[in-house]
């Protein structure tokens, strides 16, 4: 979970929102962490769904 740090855009890789966009908001514990996507809505989005952009 290194990789995954607050204020790191990533890309939702699994699901209904595969393929958005989304801004780390905090780390939760080590599986959740909580992301705002484009819309400004903040949700719960497991890191192992996510891929962090360079």
């Amino acid at each position: 979970m290194g990789a995954i740090e607050v204020g790191r855009k990533c890309v939702k890789t699994r699901g209904r929102h595969a393929g958005e966009t989304v801004t780390v908001v905090k780390i939760l514990d080590s599986n959740f962490a909580e992301v705002r996507d484009a819309k400004g809505k903040v949700k719960r989005c497991n890191v192992q769904h996510l891929e962090p952009l360079a």
